[in-house]
Formats: C-alpha cells, sequence, structure tokens
C-alpha cells in the first residue's frame, strides 16, 4: 500500500504544541480504502471514518481496539473483559453474533489480511503501539473486498521516523494491568525505513479467573528500490501463553457479584493459549504515471489451545462421536494479489480510473480434540485435517461523468471451498470426511456529486455474501462431522449519505442505509464455549450515521458520533433444538447488536500550558438483547470518562504522561452479552468505576 494518510469523518487533529501558536485546524487528509487508491477524503463516496495517532494515543495503554474505535459511527466494539474470547466489534449488526474473535468483518493490516479466508479474525494480532491510523469502511464498497458482509477495518502502521527515535512506554491500571513496551523508527537518506515496536501486556483481570499475559511484536521495513518500486516488509507476532475464561453470568448472578466466575470455568480449568507469527510483503511499482502495479504476498502460523468449561459427563465429551473439551490445532496460512490501476485523462477535468485483481488465500488446519478432565488433557476424541481456500477476482472503475460527477461501479466474483479430512474413524464414529463450496459475484453501483467545495453528496447499492467459518462449519446440533447443511447469507445494501465542511473549523458527515439478508446466519445452540448455527431467514437493518467535529473556540474542540440501527428477524424460524427450542416470530431483533451509540467527547487545549491536553467523554449503548427469542437484555448503559495529558519537550527527548479514569460515575452495567447462552449465562460485566496511567519517553538520535 502506498503511504496514504487515513480519515474522513473523524479528521485527523494538527492541535497546538509547545513549538507551535498556530491554531489549531481540521485536515483533509487522504484515505485508501474506498476505491482501493489515494482520494481526497472529502471526496470518497462512501461513509468511511478515520482514527488518527492521537486518538489512539489518548485512548489508555492501547491494548484494544475497543479503547479507541468507540468513537467511529456505524460501528459497536464491546470489550467483554475476556481476553480468552477478545472483543466483539461489528458494523452495522454483522458480526454481532460472534461467540468469538471478527466475524462478518474483514481487517486488513498494512495491506495484508487480518482475516482468515473463511472469514474469521482476530482483533489481538493488531499492535496498536505502532498504528498510525486505523479506516473503517461501511456499506456497499466494502463488499468489494471480498467475504466481509459489513465493513472493512484497514490498520496502517505509523510512517517511520525522519531522525532514529527510540520510544519507550510504560503503563498501569485497574485490575492489574501492566503494559511495557519499546519501539525503534527511523529513515535513512536512501529511501530506507524501518519502525519496530515490541510490548509486553498482563493483566489480572476484573473478573476472577480472567487473568492474560500477552506479548506482540510489530515490524516494518520499506524500501525504494528504484524510482519506481516500493517495497513494504511486515513481520508480526502475538504470543498469549495465559488467558483464563470465567465465562458469562446469569442475570443473578451478574447481579449478586458481577467480578465472580462461574465454577465451572474454575473446576474445568476454561483457558485459551494463541501464538501467531506472520511474514508478508506488499510491493508498489508504477508501469506509467498512468499505471500502478500492486501485489502481495504473505504466510503465517497460529496455534490455538483451548479448554472448554464442558462437563466431563456431557454428551459433547463422552457420547461416541463427541469431541471433547479441550480443543488444539496448528495453522498454516498463506496468500497472494496482484492488482493494476489505470488512470485515463479524459480532458482537463475528467478522469476515468480502472482498477482490477485477483486474490488467492488458502489456509490449513490440523485439529484436535481431547477430553477435558477438571482441565487436563485426556483421550483424543478428534482429529481431522481441515483446509479452505478463497479465489477472488475483482474489477472496479471511477469515471467522472462530468466536472462534479463521479460514477463507481465495480464486481467481485468469489469462490470460497471448504474441505474435512476425518482422521479419527472408529466402530462408534464414523468417517466424517467432507466439504462444500460456496459462490458469489457481487456487483457494486455508486454515484457521487460534488455539489459545492463545501458539500458532497453520493448513494451507492451493492450485494454482498458471507459465508459460515470453520468454527461455524465445525459442530452440528446433533451427530458429529462439519455442517454443511449451513448456506452463505447473501445481502443486499443500499446507502445515500452527505458531507458537509465549513472551511477548516467544521465537518459533519451523515450516511442512511438499508440492508436486506436472507439466509442470515445465527446462533442456533450455544453451551460451556461451544457454539452451532443454522440460517435464519431473511433480517433487515436500517439506520442512520452522524460524526461531527469542530471547532468551538481556539482553544475548545468537540467530535460526535451518534448511529441508530434497527437490526430485526423479518422470517419466523425456531431457535435451538430439543426441549430448548423456542419459537422466534418475525419483527425480533438481532441479539448482540445496539438499537443505538452515542459517542461524544470534549477537548481542551489551553494556549497558555503548552503540552496540556484535557478531555471528557461520554459513551451511550442502547440495549443489548441476549438471544434471539429477545427473552432479556443488557439494560443501556452511559458512561462517562475523563482523561488528561501533558507532554514536555527538552534535547532531543520528548515525555509524555496520560491519565484516564472510566466509567467516573461507578455504574453498573453488562459491557457485552454471549448470544444465545444455553445456560442463560448472557451477562459479560464491565467494570466499575477505573484507571489508567501511561507514561512516555522518546528519544531522537540527531
Amino acid at each position: 500500500m502506498s503511504r496514504a494518510r487515513a480519515g474522513v469523518l473523524l479528521c485527523a487533529w494538527a492541535a497546538a504544541t509547545a513549538a507551535s501558536s498556530a491554531p489549531t485546524v481540521l485536515l483533509d487528509p487522504v484515505i485508501v480504502s474506498a476505491q482501493r487508491s489515494e482520494q481526497n477524503a472529502f471526496e470518497a463516496p462512501a461513509a468511511i471514518t478515520a482514527v488518527t495517532r492521537d486518538a489512539i494515543e489518548s485512548g489508555g495503554l492501547q491494548v484494544n481496539l475497543s479503547e479507541s474505535l468507540n468513537r467511529v459511527p456505524g460501528i459497536s466494539v464491546l470489550n467483554r473483559q475476556n481476553y480468552a474470547q477478545d472483543l466483539q466489534l461489528s458494523i452495522r449488526g454483522f458480526g454481532a453474533r460472534s461467540t468469538f474473535g471478527i466475524r462478518g468483518v474483514r481487517v486488513i493490516v498494512d495491506g495484508i489480511p487480518a482475516t482468515m479466508p473463511d472469514g474469521q479474525g482476530q482483533a489481538s494480532t493488531i499492535a496498536l503501539g505502532s498504528a498510525g491510523r486505523i479506516e473503517v469502511l461501511r456499506g456497499p464498497l466494502a463488499q468489494l473486498y471480498g467475504n466481509a458482509a459489513g465493513g472493512v477495518v484497514q490498520v496502517f502502521t505509523e510512517d517511520d521516523a525522519a531522525l532514529p527515535t527510540l520510544t519507550l512506554t510504560g503503563g498501569a491500571g485497574s485490575f492489574g494491568q501492566a503494559k511495557v513496551g519499546a519501539k525503534f523508527s527511523t529513515t535513512t537518506s536512501g529511501g530506507q525505513g524501518l519502525t519496530v515496536d515490541a510490548s509486553h501486556f498482563r493483566t489480572d483481570g476484573y473478573r476472577e479467573h480472567g487473568d492474560a499475559v500477552r506479548g506482540q511484536l510489530n515490524a516494518r521495513w520499506r524500501s525504494t528500490v528504484g524510482p519506481a518500486t516500493t517495497l513494504a516488509v511486515v513481520l508480526n507476532a502475538i504470543d498469549q501463553p495465559t488467558s483464563h475464561d470465567p465465562l458469562g453470568l446469569t442475570r443473578a448472578q451478574w447481579e449478586a457479584d458481577p467480578r465472580q466466575a462461574v465454577p465451572l470455568a474454575i473446576t474445568q480449568d476454561a483457558r485459551k493459549t494463541v501464538r501467531q507469527q506472520q511474514l508478508g510483503g506488499v510491493m508498489e511499482h508504477k508501469l506509467s504515471d498512468a499505471t500502478t502495479l500492486s501485489a502481495r504476498l504473505y504466510g503465517g502460523t497460529r496455534n490455538l489451545d483451548n479448554a472448554l468449561a464442558i462437563p466431563l459427563a456431557a454428551p459433547a465429551q463422552s457420547a461416541p462421536t463427541g469431541s471433547g473439551g479441550i480443543v488444539q490445532f496448528e495453522r498454516l496460512y498463506t496468500g497472494a494479489s496482484a492488482q493494476l490501476a489505470h488512470r485515463i485523462r479524459l480532458d482537463e477535468q475528467r478522469t476515468l480510473l480502472i482498477t482490477g485483481g485477483v486474490e488467492l488465500d488458502r489456509m490449513r488446519e490440523d485439529r484436535q480434540g481431547y477430553l477435558n478432565d477438571a482441565g487436563q488433557q485426556g483421550a483424543l476424541k478428534r482429529d481431522e485435517l481441515n483446509t479452505v481456500d478463497d479465489r477472488d477476482v475483482f474489477a472496479q472503475a471511477a469515471w467522472d461523468l462530468a466536472p462534479r460527477w463521479t460514477l463507481t461501479a465495480g464486481l467481485r466474483a468469489s469462490q470460497v471451498r471448504f474441505r474435512s479430512q476425518d482422521r479419527f474413524v472408529t466402530a462408534d464414529n464414523p468417517d466424517d470426511s467432507g466439504g462444500v463450496s460456496y459462490r458469489a459475484t457481487n456487483p457494486v453501483l455508486g454515484l457521487a456529486w460534488r455539489a459545492s467545495p463545501e458539500l458532497n453528496l453520493y448513494a451507492n447499492a451493492g450485494r454482498g455474501f458471507e459465508t459460515p467459518t470453520f468454527t461455524e462449519l465445525a459442530y452440528r446440533a446433533t451427530g458429529s462431522g462439519l455442517n454443511t447443511d449451513l448456506r452463505a447469507s447473501r445481502s443486499r445494501h443500499a446507502e445515500i449519505g452527505a458531507k458537509w465542511k465549513a472551511g477548516d473549523a467544521h465537518r459533519l458527515d451523515v450516511a442512511l442505509f438499508d440492508i436486506a439478508t436472507r439466509d442470515e446466519i445465527v446462533v442456533d445452540t450455544n453451551n460451556a464455549g461451544r457454539a452451532t448455527f443454522k440460517n435464519a431467514g431473511r433480517t433487515s437493518r436500517r439506520g442512520a450515521e452522524l460524526g461531527y467535529t469542530g471547532m468551538l473556540a481556539s482553544e475548545w474542540r468537540t467530535s460526535w458520533s451518534l448511529t441508530a440501527l434497527r437490526a430485526r428477524f423479518d422470517d419466523a424460524f425456531v431457535s435451538g433444538s430439543g426441549p430448548t427450542a423456542v419459537n422466534v416470530p418475525a419483527g425480533n431483533r438481532l441479539p448482540g447488536a445496539p438499537s443505538r451509540r452515542v459517542f461524544g467527547e470534549l477537548v481542551w487545549t489551553p494556549a497558555g500550558w503548552p503540552g496540556l491536553q484535557a478531555g471528557i467523554e461520554v459513551l451511550h449503548t442502547g440495549p443489548l438483547p441476549v438471544n434471539d427469542a429477545n427473552e432479556d437484555a443488557a439494560p443501556a448503559s452511559t458512561v462517562l470518562n475523563l482523561r488528561a495529558g501533558v507532554s514536555q519537550a527538552f534535547g532531543g527527548w520528548t515525555l509524555s504522561e496520560l491519565v484516564r479514569v472510566d466509567n467516573v460515575a461507578d455504574r453498573r452495567y453488562a459491557g457485552s452479552v454471549i448470544v444465545n447462552e444455553a445456560n442463560k449465562r448472557f451477562f459479560e460485566p464491565a467494570p466499575g468505576r477505573n484507571w489508567t496511567l501511561a507514561l512516555t519517553a522518546k528519544y531522537a538520535f540527531r
């Protein structure tokens, strides 16, 4: 990818510093997500928002995406307070059903997918300590990135420092949180750039049996190979040897003691160990002033050991076809892509940009299941070799019909193929080998009108699809083998939007969307960390997104994002099976997706106190339905946060200190829910009043 500056809705902020007394203004940066090429943010014909380095740093210890992405409209990032299950991230309601990890949203880091070919991603692999910007693309144009129905999250490592620069960080917080890190960045006169970031984080956990340890490394080397060629090599790794799982709580348990763990989580020692390493390269070569060739090649491994809180006597463990209570796998994944972009000058004011490419991704997984006997690994119960291949071809064109009108059209053809080879076959456990394939061809069409230098309007429509992941195919409600009855969900997306700005002082973005989905994939059963899935007919998602950033005065700025979402089942169906089955009527809300979400902040940067910045934040989340039947919901919550930061510069050193107090009013609320949990342990409590202190020391060698 090019060295594009991110941002659209929540624009980059140029704050006054000790070295400058210039007034603070809003910048209009460049983004790359909307049309796969550098583009003025204000003119991007899509709902796209950028979070900059300043916002990432002000969020706290830079451990979780929830620290900074809560300010983006259209996205919900719920912190489970459970590092064994990761965050619950959804865009316009897609991904809210996820029992762990990220579903329905595609994640890309420095041009390399962080989402597996089956659509499963992990937020924990993103090293926020060196992230310079995060772009969040919603709506129909996201479908041109493939098997991701809801949107795209792109993370870009910050630009290499002009001088050799060493940054040391340290932080601490409530519940035994502690993080240390070191980062080195430099650029040479020969066009070489290097950034290396390493960190170590640990926490006792807000809840009992919720401790975790995580080490991360992110390194990027960039080189100008020739006058027309740039190359970037990215290496990242995560080692999470400890992450215990306290499970969800029933309403009665939550109200009695939100910090407790379910006893079964302790007796079965529910936990997860993750190790992942990835190496990739991205090349960009200008064939001419009008034509650019881009390519990427990557590979990685991911190893997991996951002990589930399933009783030893439960059929999931004890039955001949049961697959045990400890999951282990070794995963190898690779991918390659090539993209060609050509710009045709039609006249002095109009151009035609044509982009096309091919993407190939593959994952090979060696998976075993064992009995979980009070946390100890028992007999082998499952042994299989799984593969998934993703083969995509795409084309996109942006045509200036007139100086103020641009038509965007695109098409993506995708094939995702799953195969499983069963290697655990006995007299009581038949051969469950098999496979399933999914195909889709999805068009996108959009029109943008630059009504004036201050106002842009756009409308987009398109189709998308979302396949099940291997995790969702892994189990049947009854019997063994892959759940090959699951169909891919198909969706139709439409949105209209407007972008308005008043000079460098105010920016307003508004988007209205309507989404219809058939064969929605939903949680069927969910017990002790193991879930099965089914198709539930038609659903609809309608809503509005608003984002505003503005200067109230020379020392005051404010940012707001508002999301309203109406996500409903349009068809009745039966959720669950056997005696626990319930009828879900048409009109019920999709579980896990809040109907409203509001973020607001007011920031003070006093001119008389160079380096000082203080802010107040408010975050409101609407009720979270816990299951398809809408039997209960996590109540709506409003949380108030305070932060203050100060920086000092002397010699080659820059020091900065940040203190945060979150949930100042000490509200008791559930931060997220476990959708369709069979034992009604839906609720994942959020912490009360808590504090964070972060320190940074940066030295530039001259």
